[in-house]
Protein backbone atom coordinates (compact mmCIF):
# COMPACT_ATOMS: atom_id res chain seq x y z
CA UNK A 1 0.00 0.00 0.00
CA UNK A 2 1.13 3.56 -0.66
CA UNK A 3 2.15 4.97 2.71
CA UNK A 4 0.82 8.45 1.99
CA UNK A 5 -2.73 7.09 1.76
CA UNK A 6 -2.46 5.62 5.26
CA UNK A 7 -0.95 8.83 6.62
CA UNK A 8 -3.66 11.02 5.14
CA UNK A 9 -6.40 8.77 6.49
CA UNK A 10 -4.88 8.92 9.96
CA UNK A 11 -4.46 12.69 9.87
CA UNK A 12 -7.97 13.30 8.55
CA UNK A 13 -9.44 11.14 11.31
CA UNK A 14 -7.16 12.58 13.99
CA UNK A 15 -5.70 9.15 14.77
CA UNK A 16 -2.17 9.04 16.19
CA UNK A 17 0.26 6.85 14.26
CA UNK A 18 3.90 5.84 14.45
CA UNK A 19 6.53 4.10 12.36
CA UNK A 20 9.87 2.39 12.95
CA UNK A 21 13.24 2.63 11.24
CA UNK A 22 15.75 -0.23 11.04
CA UNK A 23 19.13 -0.70 9.39
CA UNK A 24 20.48 -3.87 7.73
CA UNK A 25 22.65 -5.69 10.32
CA UNK A 26 26.28 -6.35 9.48
CA UNK A 27 26.12 -10.10 10.17
CA UNK A 28 23.84 -12.95 9.12
CA UNK A 29 23.06 -13.88 12.72
CA UNK A 30 22.24 -10.26 13.44
CA UNK A 31 19.78 -10.27 10.54
CA UNK A 32 18.11 -13.45 11.80
CA UNK A 33 17.69 -11.94 15.25
CA UNK A 34 16.40 -8.66 13.80
CA UNK A 35 13.63 -10.61 12.07
CA UNK A 36 12.51 -11.89 15.48
CA UNK A 37 12.59 -8.34 16.79
CA UNK A 38 10.61 -6.92 13.85
CA UNK A 39 7.98 -9.62 14.29
CA UNK A 40 7.47 -8.63 17.94
CA UNK A 41 7.55 -4.89 17.30
CA UNK A 42 5.31 -5.29 14.24
CA UNK A 43 2.47 -6.48 16.47
CA UNK A 44 2.16 -2.92 17.80
CA UNK A 45 0.73 -1.84 14.44
CA UNK A 46 3.22 0.66 12.94
CA UNK A 47 2.00 2.60 9.91
CA UNK A 48 5.16 1.49 8.12
CA UNK A 49 8.75 0.41 8.74
CA UNK A 50 11.72 2.09 7.06
CA UNK A 51 14.96 0.37 6.06
CA UNK A 52 18.14 2.42 5.62
CA UNK A 53 20.51 2.38 2.66
CA UNK A 54 24.31 2.34 2.71
CA UNK A 55 26.16 4.96 0.68
CA UNK A 56 26.72 3.87 -2.91
CA UNK A 57 24.42 0.90 -2.44
CA UNK A 58 26.79 -0.75 0.05
CA UNK A 59 23.83 -2.49 1.71
CA UNK A 60 21.63 -2.63 -1.41
CA UNK A 61 20.93 -6.35 -1.42
CA UNK A 62 20.35 -6.59 2.31
CA UNK A 63 18.23 -3.41 2.32
CA UNK A 64 16.04 -4.90 -0.41
CA UNK A 65 15.91 -8.29 1.32
CA UNK A 66 14.91 -6.71 4.63
CA UNK A 67 12.27 -4.51 2.96
CA UNK A 68 10.87 -7.52 1.10
CA UNK A 69 10.70 -9.59 4.31
CA UNK A 70 8.95 -6.81 6.22
CA UNK A 71 6.17 -6.87 3.64
CA UNK A 72 6.04 -10.49 2.57
CA UNK A 73 6.63 -12.20 5.92
CA UNK A 74 5.46 -9.70 8.53
CA UNK A 75 2.75 -7.88 6.59
CA UNK A 76 4.25 -4.43 7.22
CA UNK A 77 4.44 -1.68 4.60
CA UNK A 78 8.13 -1.05 3.94
CA UNK A 79 9.77 2.28 3.15
CA UNK A 80 13.06 1.59 1.38
CA UNK A 81 15.69 4.34 1.54
CA UNK A 82 17.75 5.27 -1.53
CA UNK A 83 20.54 7.86 -1.43
CA UNK A 84 22.36 9.75 -4.18
CA UNK A 85 25.81 9.26 -2.66
CA UNK A 86 28.01 7.36 -5.13
CA UNK A 87 24.88 6.23 -7.00
CA UNK A 88 24.81 6.66 -10.78
CA UNK A 89 21.65 6.16 -12.82
CA UNK A 90 22.44 2.52 -13.49
CA UNK A 91 22.62 1.74 -9.77
CA UNK A 92 19.42 3.70 -9.09
CA UNK A 93 17.62 1.88 -11.91
CA UNK A 94 18.73 -1.45 -10.48
CA UNK A 95 17.55 -0.50 -7.00
CA UNK A 96 14.15 0.68 -8.22
CA UNK A 97 13.72 -2.42 -10.39
CA UNK A 98 14.51 -4.59 -7.38
CA UNK A 99 11.95 -2.71 -5.29
CA UNK A 100 9.25 -3.15 -7.93
CA UNK A 101 10.08 -6.83 -8.28
CA UNK A 102 9.69 -7.27 -4.52
CA UNK A 103 6.45 -5.31 -4.45
CA UNK A 104 7.96 -2.45 -2.45
CA UNK A 105 6.04 0.69 -3.44
CA UNK A 106 7.47 3.23 -0.98
CA UNK A 107 10.90 4.85 -1.10
CA UNK A 108 12.62 7.63 0.83
CA UNK A 109 14.67 9.66 -1.66
CA UNK A 110 17.73 11.17 0.03
CA UNK A 111 20.88 12.90 -1.08
CA UNK A 112 22.92 11.28 1.67
CA UNK A 113 26.14 12.39 3.31
CA UNK A 114 29.45 13.13 1.67
CA UNK A 115 31.94 10.28 1.90
CA UNK A 116 34.03 10.46 5.09
CA UNK A 117 36.79 13.03 4.84
CA UNK A 118 35.29 14.94 1.90
CA UNK A 119 34.71 18.59 2.68
CA UNK A 120 31.82 18.99 0.23
CA UNK A 121 29.29 16.62 -1.24
CA UNK A 122 29.57 16.08 -4.99
CA UNK A 123 27.65 13.88 -7.41
CA UNK A 124 29.38 10.90 -8.93
CA UNK A 125 29.67 10.66 -12.71
CA UNK A 126 26.21 10.04 -14.13
CA UNK A 127 24.63 10.54 -10.73
CA UNK A 128 22.31 12.98 -9.01
CA UNK A 129 23.30 16.24 -7.34
CA UNK A 130 20.31 16.78 -5.06
CA UNK A 131 17.49 14.71 -3.62
CA UNK A 132 15.06 16.67 -5.80
CA UNK A 133 16.87 15.32 -8.89
CA UNK A 134 16.30 11.79 -7.63
CA UNK A 135 12.61 12.53 -6.95
CA UNK A 136 12.15 13.88 -10.50
CA UNK A 137 13.95 10.89 -12.00
CA UNK A 138 11.78 8.39 -10.13
CA UNK A 139 8.63 10.18 -11.27
CA UNK A 140 9.87 10.37 -14.87
CA UNK A 141 10.80 6.70 -15.06
CA UNK A 142 8.16 5.08 -12.84
CA UNK A 143 5.23 7.49 -12.86
CA UNK A 144 3.02 7.14 -9.79
CA UNK A 145 4.02 3.57 -8.96
CA UNK A 146 6.20 4.67 -6.07
CA UNK A 147 5.09 6.69 -3.07
CA UNK A 148 8.05 8.98 -2.43
CA UNK A 149 9.15 10.41 0.89
CA UNK A 150 11.90 13.01 1.39
CA UNK A 151 13.86 14.40 4.34
CA UNK A 152 13.19 17.75 6.01
CA UNK A 153 15.41 19.71 8.38
CA UNK A 154 13.69 21.74 11.14
CA UNK A 155 17.04 23.28 12.09
CA UNK A 156 18.13 23.72 8.48
CA UNK A 157 20.46 21.53 6.46
CA UNK A 158 24.13 21.86 7.36
CA UNK A 159 24.99 23.28 3.95
CA UNK A 160 22.22 25.88 3.88
CA UNK A 161 22.77 28.92 6.10
CA UNK A 162 19.32 30.42 5.47
CA UNK A 163 16.29 28.59 6.91
CA UNK A 164 13.86 30.18 4.46
CA UNK A 165 15.95 29.02 1.52
CA UNK A 166 16.14 25.56 3.04
CA UNK A 167 12.33 25.49 3.29
CA UNK A 168 12.07 26.46 -0.36
CA UNK A 169 14.30 23.52 -1.26
CA UNK A 170 11.90 21.26 0.63
CA UNK A 171 8.93 22.79 -1.19
CA UNK A 172 10.73 22.12 -4.48
CA UNK A 173 11.06 18.44 -3.58
CA UNK A 174 7.33 18.27 -2.85
CA UNK A 175 6.48 20.02 -6.14
CA UNK A 176 8.74 17.55 -7.95
CA UNK A 177 6.60 14.68 -6.72
CA UNK A 178 7.36 13.89 -3.07
CA UNK A 179 4.30 12.61 -1.20
CA UNK A 180 5.42 13.07 2.41
CA UNK A 181 8.30 14.34 4.56
CA UNK A 182 10.25 12.70 7.39
CA UNK A 183 12.19 15.17 9.51
CA UNK A 184 15.66 15.04 10.96
CA UNK A 185 15.73 14.02 14.62
CA UNK A 186 13.72 16.26 16.94
CA UNK A 187 14.71 16.83 20.56
CA UNK A 188 13.00 20.22 20.91
CA UNK A 189 9.30 20.00 20.06
CA UNK A 190 8.94 23.78 19.80
CA UNK A 191 11.53 23.91 17.01
CA UNK A 192 9.60 21.34 14.98
CA UNK A 193 6.22 22.96 15.63
CA UNK A 194 7.45 26.36 14.42
CA UNK A 195 9.13 24.78 11.39
CA UNK A 196 5.95 22.89 10.51
CA UNK A 197 3.98 26.15 10.70
CA UNK A 198 6.37 27.68 8.18
CA UNK A 199 6.06 24.61 5.96
CA UNK A 200 2.29 25.00 5.83
CA UNK A 201 2.60 28.75 5.25
CA UNK A 202 4.55 28.23 2.01
CA UNK A 203 2.23 25.53 0.71
CA UNK A 204 3.80 22.28 1.89
CA UNK A 205 0.54 20.53 2.75
CA UNK A 206 1.60 16.87 2.54
CA UNK A 207 2.09 14.76 5.70
CA UNK A 208 5.21 15.82 7.65
CA UNK A 209 6.43 13.33 10.25
CA UNK A 210 8.88 14.26 13.03
CA UNK A 211 11.82 11.92 13.56
CA UNK A 212 12.48 10.80 17.13
CA UNK A 213 15.38 8.77 18.51
CA UNK A 214 15.11 8.05 22.26
CA UNK A 215 18.43 8.42 24.06
CA UNK A 216 19.81 4.89 24.47
CA UNK A 217 23.15 5.57 26.13
CA UNK A 218 25.23 8.59 27.06
CA UNK A 219 28.14 7.75 24.77
CA UNK A 220 26.04 6.98 21.68
CA UNK A 221 24.01 10.15 22.18
CA UNK A 222 27.14 12.23 22.67
CA UNK A 223 28.53 10.86 19.41
CA UNK A 224 25.22 11.47 17.60
CA UNK A 225 25.24 15.12 18.65
CA UNK A 226 28.91 15.41 17.67
CA UNK A 227 28.26 14.04 14.18
CA UNK A 228 24.90 15.65 13.36
CA UNK A 229 25.06 18.89 15.37
CA UNK A 230 21.38 18.37 16.20
CA UNK A 231 19.99 20.95 18.65
CA UNK A 232 19.71 19.54 22.18
CA UNK A 233 17.69 21.54 24.74
CA UNK A 234 19.90 22.62 27.63
CA UNK A 235 17.71 20.91 30.30
CA UNK A 236 18.14 17.57 28.51
CA UNK A 237 21.86 18.09 28.03
CA UNK A 238 22.36 18.94 31.70
CA UNK A 239 20.16 16.10 32.91
CA UNK A 240 22.21 13.62 30.86
CA UNK A 241 25.44 15.00 32.28
CA UNK A 242 24.08 14.51 35.79
CA UNK A 243 23.36 10.79 35.22
CA UNK A 244 26.02 9.96 32.61
CA UNK A 245 27.60 7.26 34.82
CA UNK A 246 24.28 5.47 35.42
CA UNK A 247 23.19 3.69 32.24
CA UNK A 248 19.76 2.78 33.52
CA UNK A 249 19.10 6.38 34.57
CA UNK A 250 20.18 7.53 31.08
CA UNK A 251 17.72 5.12 29.47
CA UNK A 252 14.93 6.23 31.81
CA UNK A 253 15.67 9.84 30.98
CA UNK A 254 15.66 9.00 27.28
CA UNK A 255 12.22 7.43 27.54
CA UNK A 256 10.91 10.30 29.65
CA UNK A 257 12.14 12.95 27.21
CA UNK A 258 10.89 11.10 24.12
CA UNK A 259 7.44 10.67 25.67
CA UNK A 260 7.29 14.35 26.70
CA UNK A 261 8.40 15.46 23.22
CA UNK A 262 5.81 13.33 21.43
CA UNK A 263 3.03 14.44 23.76
CA UNK A 264 3.88 18.08 23.10
CA UNK A 265 3.84 17.41 19.37
CA UNK A 266 0.49 15.66 19.65
CA UNK A 267 -0.93 18.57 21.63
CA UNK A 268 0.07 20.84 18.73
CA UNK A 269 -1.84 18.66 16.27
CA UNK A 270 1.04 16.50 15.01
CA UNK A 271 -0.42 13.03 14.58
CA UNK A 272 2.55 10.91 13.59
CA UNK A 273 6.06 10.16 14.78
CA UNK A 274 8.87 8.25 13.05
CA UNK A 275 10.99 6.39 15.61
CA UNK A 276 14.59 5.57 14.75
CA UNK A 277 15.15 2.32 16.63
CA UNK A 278 18.86 1.62 15.93
CA UNK A 279 17.52 -1.97 15.80
CA UNK A 280 16.88 -1.80 19.56
CA UNK A 281 13.59 -2.77 21.12
CA UNK A 282 13.08 -2.22 24.83
CA UNK A 283 13.35 1.56 24.98
CA UNK A 284 11.11 1.99 21.93
CA UNK A 285 8.47 -0.30 23.41
CA UNK A 286 8.60 1.59 26.70
CA UNK A 287 7.94 4.85 24.84
CA UNK A 288 4.93 3.38 23.03
CA UNK A 289 3.60 1.89 26.25
CA UNK A 290 3.84 5.23 28.09
CA UNK A 291 2.00 6.94 25.24
CA UNK A 292 -0.66 4.25 24.96
CA UNK A 293 0.20 3.74 21.30
CA UNK A 294 0.06 0.44 19.49
CA UNK A 295 -2.13 -2.61 19.72
CA UNK A 296 0.48 -4.47 21.78
CA UNK A 297 2.60 -1.73 23.26
CA UNK A 298 3.55 -3.21 26.63
CA UNK A 299 7.30 -3.50 27.18
CA UNK A 300 8.58 -6.91 25.96
CA UNK A 301 9.46 -9.70 28.30
CA UNK A 302 13.05 -10.91 28.52
CA UNK A 303 14.30 -12.00 25.13
CA UNK A 304 16.46 -15.10 25.02
CA UNK A 305 19.54 -15.68 22.87
CA UNK A 306 19.97 -18.98 21.02
CA UNK A 307 22.23 -20.09 23.87
CA UNK A 308 19.34 -19.72 26.30
CA UNK A 309 20.94 -16.85 28.20
CA UNK A 310 18.74 -13.76 28.66
CA UNK A 311 19.92 -11.12 26.20
CA UNK A 312 21.48 -7.87 27.39
CA UNK A 313 21.52 -6.44 23.87
CA UNK A 314 19.06 -3.70 24.71
CA UNK A 315 20.50 -3.01 28.15
CA UNK A 316 23.80 -1.77 26.74
CA UNK A 317 23.50 -0.85 23.03
CA UNK A 318 26.01 -2.45 20.75
CA UNK A 319 28.59 -0.72 18.65
CA UNK A 320 31.75 -2.08 17.04
CA UNK A 321 32.55 -4.10 20.17
CA UNK A 322 29.16 -5.59 20.90
CA UNK A 323 27.86 -9.06 20.25
CA UNK A 324 27.91 -9.64 16.47
CA UNK A 325 24.71 -11.69 16.85
CA UNK A 326 22.89 -8.58 18.01
CA UNK A 327 20.68 -6.80 15.46
CA UNK A 328 22.20 -3.53 16.74
CA UNK A 329 25.82 -4.49 16.10
CA UNK A 330 27.55 -1.37 14.71
CA UNK A 331 24.46 0.82 14.96
CA UNK A 332 24.98 4.59 14.88
CA UNK A 333 26.59 5.26 11.52
CA UNK A 334 23.55 4.01 9.67
CA UNK A 335 21.41 6.91 10.84
CA UNK A 336 24.05 9.58 10.26
CA UNK A 337 25.05 8.55 6.74
CA UNK A 338 21.48 7.95 5.60
CA UNK A 339 19.83 11.26 6.36
CA UNK A 340 22.69 13.43 5.15
CA UNK A 341 22.54 15.44 8.36
CA UNK A 342 25.16 17.92 9.42
CA UNK A 343 27.98 15.39 9.58
CA UNK A 344 30.98 16.92 11.30
CA UNK A 345 33.42 17.79 8.56
CA UNK A 346 37.12 18.08 9.25
CA UNK A 347 37.84 19.43 5.80
CA UNK A 348 39.13 17.38 2.92
CA UNK A 349 41.36 14.40 3.57
CA UNK A 350 44.39 16.28 2.34
CA UNK A 351 43.81 19.31 4.55
CA UNK A 352 43.45 17.17 7.67
CA UNK A 353 45.56 14.08 7.13
CA UNK A 354 48.08 15.53 4.70
CA UNK A 355 49.26 13.82 1.53
CA UNK A 356 50.90 10.57 2.64
CA UNK A 357 53.35 8.88 0.32
CA UNK A 358 55.55 7.07 2.85
CA UNK A 359 55.03 4.78 5.84
CA UNK A 360 56.46 7.49 8.12
CA UNK A 361 53.61 9.79 7.02
CA UNK A 362 51.03 7.29 8.24
CA UNK A 363 52.90 6.86 11.49
CA UNK A 364 52.95 10.62 12.04
CA UNK A 365 49.17 10.85 11.46
CA UNK A 366 48.41 8.15 14.02
CA UNK A 367 50.82 9.56 16.59
CA UNK A 368 49.28 13.03 16.22
CA UNK A 369 45.82 11.52 16.70
CA UNK A 370 46.81 9.70 19.88
CA UNK A 371 48.57 12.77 21.25
CA UNK A 372 45.45 14.85 20.60
CA UNK A 373 46.69 17.28 17.96
CA UNK A 374 44.54 15.56 15.31
CA UNK A 375 40.79 15.24 15.94
CA UNK A 376 39.97 12.38 13.59
CA UNK A 377 41.21 9.51 11.47
CA UNK A 378 39.71 7.92 8.35
CA UNK A 379 38.57 5.20 10.77
CA UNK A 380 37.29 7.43 13.55
CA UNK A 381 35.17 10.58 13.56
CA UNK A 382 36.05 11.54 17.13
CA UNK A 383 39.05 12.09 19.41
CA UNK A 384 40.09 9.30 21.78
CA UNK A 385 37.86 8.63 24.78
CA UNK A 386 38.89 9.78 28.24
CA UNK A 387 39.61 6.24 29.43
CA UNK A 388 42.47 6.02 26.95
CA UNK A 389 44.49 8.57 28.95
CA UNK A 390 45.50 5.74 31.26
CA UNK A 391 47.45 4.05 28.45
CA UNK A 392 48.25 7.10 26.31
CA UNK A 393 52.01 6.90 26.86
CA UNK A 394 52.10 3.28 25.68
CA UNK A 395 49.84 4.05 22.71
CA UNK A 396 52.16 6.82 21.57
CA UNK A 397 55.13 4.45 21.79
CA UNK A 398 53.28 1.68 19.93
CA UNK A 399 52.28 4.00 17.08
CA UNK A 400 55.78 5.44 16.83
CA UNK A 401 57.00 1.87 16.25
CA UNK A 402 54.59 1.56 13.28
CA UNK A 403 51.70 -0.30 14.92
CA UNK A 404 48.82 1.99 13.92
CA UNK A 405 46.15 1.67 16.59
CA UNK A 406 42.45 1.84 15.76
CA UNK A 407 40.99 0.83 19.13
CA UNK A 408 42.23 0.05 22.61
CA UNK A 409 41.25 -0.05 26.25
CA UNK A 410 43.10 -0.31 29.57
CA UNK A 411 42.69 -3.20 31.99
CA UNK A 412 40.35 -2.62 34.95
CA UNK A 413 39.97 -4.65 38.13
CA UNK A 414 36.75 -3.66 39.84
CA UNK A 415 36.19 0.02 39.01
CA UNK A 416 32.98 1.41 40.49
CA UNK A 417 30.08 1.33 38.05
CA UNK A 418 29.40 5.02 38.70
CA UNK A 419 32.99 6.03 37.91
CA UNK A 420 32.79 9.04 35.57
CA UNK A 421 35.47 7.70 33.22
CA UNK A 422 35.07 3.94 33.29
CA UNK A 423 31.63 3.31 34.76
CA UNK A 424 28.49 1.99 33.11
CA UNK A 425 25.40 0.09 34.16
CA UNK A 426 23.42 0.46 37.41
CA UNK A 427 24.97 2.00 40.50
CA UNK A 428 26.47 -0.26 43.13
CA UNK A 429 28.29 -2.48 40.63
CA UNK A 430 31.87 -3.12 39.59
CA UNK A 431 33.48 -3.00 36.15
CA UNK A 432 36.24 -5.27 34.82
CA UNK A 433 38.18 -4.98 31.56
CA UNK A 434 40.89 -6.85 29.73
CA UNK A 435 43.45 -4.71 27.99
CA UNK A 436 43.27 -4.92 24.23
CA UNK A 437 44.78 -3.17 21.24
CA UNK A 438 43.61 -3.32 17.64
CA UNK A 439 45.97 -2.02 15.01
CA UNK A 440 47.17 -2.10 11.44
CA UNK A 441 50.57 -3.76 11.03
CA UNK A 442 52.65 -3.47 7.88
CA UNK A 443 53.67 -6.80 6.38
CA UNK A 444 57.32 -6.04 7.11
CA UNK A 445 56.58 -6.02 10.86
CA UNK A 446 53.97 -8.75 10.88
CA UNK A 447 56.08 -11.98 11.02
CA UNK A 448 57.98 -10.90 14.15
CA UNK A 449 54.79 -9.55 15.74
CA UNK A 450 52.94 -12.79 15.06
CA UNK A 451 55.78 -14.83 16.55
CA UNK A 452 55.63 -12.85 19.80
CA UNK A 453 51.85 -13.25 19.96
CA UNK A 454 52.10 -17.01 19.44
CA UNK A 455 54.78 -17.38 22.08
CA UNK A 456 52.59 -15.53 24.61
CA UNK A 457 49.57 -17.80 24.01
CA UNK A 458 47.23 -18.59 25.74
CA UNK A 459 47.57 -15.52 27.93
CA UNK A 460 47.50 -13.42 24.75
CA UNK A 461 44.76 -14.16 22.25
CA UNK A 462 44.66 -12.55 18.83
CA UNK A 463 42.78 -12.27 15.55
CA UNK A 464 44.61 -11.19 12.39
CA UNK A 465 43.50 -10.73 8.80
CA UNK A 466 44.68 -8.90 5.70
CA UNK A 467 42.87 -7.29 2.79
CA UNK A 468 43.14 -10.48 0.74
CA UNK A 469 41.11 -12.35 3.35
CA UNK A 470 43.87 -14.43 4.97
CA UNK A 471 42.95 -15.12 8.60
CA UNK A 472 45.06 -16.27 11.57
CA UNK A 473 43.96 -16.66 15.20
CA UNK A 474 44.71 -18.65 18.32
CA UNK A 475 41.15 -18.09 19.56
CA UNK A 476 39.55 -20.33 16.93
CA UNK A 477 40.24 -24.03 17.46
CA UNK A 478 38.71 -27.47 17.29
CA UNK A 479 35.84 -26.35 19.51
CA UNK A 480 34.97 -23.51 17.16
CA UNK A 481 35.12 -19.78 17.77
CA UNK A 482 34.84 -18.84 21.44
CA UNK A 483 33.84 -15.24 22.10
CA UNK A 484 36.17 -13.39 24.48
CA UNK A 485 34.60 -10.96 26.93
CA UNK A 486 36.58 -7.72 26.89
CA UNK A 487 34.41 -5.90 29.40
CA UNK A 488 32.03 -7.25 32.02
CA UNK A 489 30.10 -5.85 34.92
CA UNK A 490 28.82 -7.31 38.21
CA UNK A 491 25.71 -5.62 39.64
CA UNK A 492 23.41 -6.29 42.58
CA UNK A 493 20.53 -8.58 41.78
CA UNK A 494 21.47 -9.54 38.23
CA UNK A 495 23.69 -11.88 36.24
CA UNK A 496 27.12 -10.87 35.02
CA UNK A 497 26.74 -8.55 32.01
CA UNK A 498 29.19 -8.78 29.11
CA UNK A 499 28.52 -5.91 26.67
CA UNK A 500 31.93 -5.89 24.98
CA UNK A 501 33.02 -8.99 23.09
CA UNK A 502 35.46 -10.06 20.40
CA UNK A 503 34.98 -13.14 18.26
CA UNK A 504 35.68 -14.16 14.68
CA UNK A 505 32.30 -12.97 13.46
CA UNK A 506 32.51 -9.40 14.66
CA UNK A 507 36.23 -9.14 13.86
CA UNK A 508 35.68 -10.13 10.23
CA UNK A 509 32.62 -7.89 9.94
CA UNK A 510 34.79 -4.97 11.04
CA UNK A 511 37.74 -6.14 8.91
CA UNK A 512 35.77 -5.47 5.74
CA UNK A 513 34.93 -1.93 6.83
CA UNK A 514 38.44 -1.21 8.12
CA UNK A 515 40.13 -2.10 4.84
CA UNK A 516 37.46 -0.29 2.84
CA UNK A 517 38.43 2.91 4.66
CA UNK A 518 41.88 2.73 3.05
CA UNK A 519 40.12 2.79 -0.33
CA UNK A 520 37.90 5.69 0.73
CA UNK A 521 40.97 7.63 1.81
CA UNK A 522 42.70 6.85 -1.49
CA UNK A 523 39.65 8.07 -3.41
CA UNK A 524 40.15 11.56 -1.97
CA UNK A 525 43.19 11.97 -4.25
CA UNK A 526 43.34 12.09 -8.06
CA UNK A 527 43.45 8.69 -9.69
CA UNK A 528 47.03 7.68 -10.38
CA UNK A 529 48.52 10.24 -7.99
CA UNK A 530 51.35 9.16 -5.67
CA UNK A 531 49.03 9.52 -2.65
CA UNK A 532 46.28 7.39 -4.20
CA UNK A 533 48.68 4.64 -5.24
CA UNK A 534 50.42 4.62 -1.86
CA UNK A 535 47.21 4.32 0.17
CA UNK A 536 45.94 1.45 -1.98
CA UNK A 537 49.32 -0.22 -1.53
CA UNK A 538 48.96 0.13 2.25
CA UNK A 539 45.61 -1.64 2.09
CA UNK A 540 47.29 -4.52 0.29
CA UNK A 541 50.35 -4.70 2.53
CA UNK A 542 48.83 -4.32 6.00
CA UNK A 543 47.32 -6.77 8.47
CA UNK A 544 44.53 -5.84 10.87
CA UNK A 545 45.35 -7.41 14.24
CA UNK A 546 43.34 -7.54 17.47
CA UNK A 547 45.33 -8.42 20.60
CA UNK A 548 43.81 -9.25 24.01
CA UNK A 549 45.69 -9.72 27.29
CA UNK A 550 43.54 -12.13 29.30
CA UNK A 551 45.26 -11.31 32.59
CA UNK A 552 43.38 -8.18 33.59
CA UNK A 553 45.04 -7.87 37.01
CA UNK A 554 48.60 -7.64 35.69
CA UNK A 555 48.22 -6.51 32.07
CA UNK A 556 51.81 -5.53 31.23
CA UNK A 557 52.36 -8.45 28.86
CA UNK A 558 50.32 -6.88 26.06
CA UNK A 559 52.72 -3.96 25.74
CA UNK A 560 55.69 -6.32 25.43
CA UNK A 561 54.20 -7.58 22.16
CA UNK A 562 54.95 -4.26 20.48
CA UNK A 563 58.70 -4.02 19.82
Amino acid sequence: MRIVDKLKQAEESGTPYFSFEYFPPKTEQGLVNLYDRIERMGRTGPAFVAVTWGAGGATAQRTLELSDSCQGIFGLDALMHITCTNMDREKVDKALAGARSAGVRNILALRGDAPRGDEFWSACSGGFTHAVDLVRYVRETHGDYFCIGVAGYPEGHSECTDLDTDLEYLAEKVRAGADFVVSQLVYDADVFIEWLRKCRAIGIDCPVIPGVLPVQSYQSFRRLVHLTKVLVPEPLRQALEDVRANDQAVKDLGVEHAVATIRKLQAAGVRGVHITTLNLENTVMRVLSALGLGSESRPPRSVTEPSGVPSAWDDFPNGRWGDARSPAFGNLGSYVSTYGTAMQKFGSGASVWGEPTEISDITEIFVNYVEGSLASLPWSDEPLLAETQKIKEELVRVNQLGFWTLASQPALDGAASDDVTYGWGPRGGYIYQKAFVECFVHQSLFPGFLSRLQNASPRITYYASNGAGDFISNAVGAQGDAATALTWGVFPGRAVVQPTLIDKMNFLAWRTEAFHSWAEWADMFPRGSPQERFLREMAEKCWLVNVVDNEYRNPDTIWNMFQ
